[in-house]
């Protein structure tokens, strides 16, 4: 069986041991890529990659089926933690991923723009072929069970249930089944595509370069709301 060339290790972030962990891990690993989470402050990026790790993942409770935050009160605005945790990383010549937050195209844009390197896309990818999740047709329509990873489904599934010192941290919803996800990736690529062009980037990292945040208090002309009969738009 191939060598895996990497290695995920996703934890709250905030905790000694942690840090310690991804020490021994780099040891016994020196030229894996070693991922480390989630974080949203830079202090903490510098310490898990000066601690080892080439990867930080950002973001608490942003998800879409993340209930940290109404949970345990826990949590972080997910642009400004991407824009604090991705300065903090590059100076030290490390890389985060902006974890959590995305809706659409122009949101993958902003995560681009604030610094991060890579950008995870769970609740925009679930519900496709792709994901390979659990198919469920109701009333003659056709949904994908999809779940957070510390919600109640997700721990009885890979742990055999919600440990009794603790409680679920996120949600098990029904999405539309939603086909390919060709369509979706093509929307994603010409939105971050148009937005270089828009701000005059030439690739990805000069995006950053490029762009400037202003808070507003209304991003978008909803005067129709939802009543276009495209899908992506």
């Amino acid at each position: 069986e191939e060598e895996s060339s990497g290695i995920n290790a996703e934890y709250g972030g905030y905790s000694e041991h942690f840090v310690e962990f991804v020490k021994r891990v780099r040891t016994l690993y020196p030229s894996k890529t070693i991922i480390a989470g989630n974080v949203v402050t830079g202090e903490m990026v510098e310490e898990l990659i000066l601690a080892g790790a080439d990867l930080v993942k950002v973001g608490i409770g942003p998800g879409s089926v993340c209930t940290t935050r109404k949970k345990t009160g826990v949590g972080y605005p997910q642009l400004s933690a991407v824009l604090e945790c991705a300065d903090a990383a590059h100076g030290l010549g490390g890389h985060i991923i902006a974890d959590g937050g995305c809706t659409c195209p122009g949101d993958i844009a902003k995560a681009f723009g604030a610094g991060a390197d890579f950008v995870m896309l769970g609740g925009m990818f679930a519900g496709h072929d792709e994901g390979d999740g659990e198919i469920i047709e109701k009333d003659g329509q056709k949904y994908v069970k999809f779940y957070g990873m510390s919600s109640s489904t997700a721990m009885q599934k890979h742990v055999g249930g919600v440990a009794n010192y603790r409680t679920s941290e996120g949600k098990t919803v029904l999405l539309p089944y939603k086909g390919s996800i060709e369509t979706t990736i093509q929307d994603i690529l010409g939105g971050v595509r148009s937005c270089c062009t828009y701000v005059g980037a030439v690739k990805l990292k000069e995006l950053p370069k490029r762009t400037t945040f202003v808070r507003v208090t209304r991003q978008l002309n909803e005067v129709y709301g939802t009543k276009s009969i495209n899908k992506t738009d």
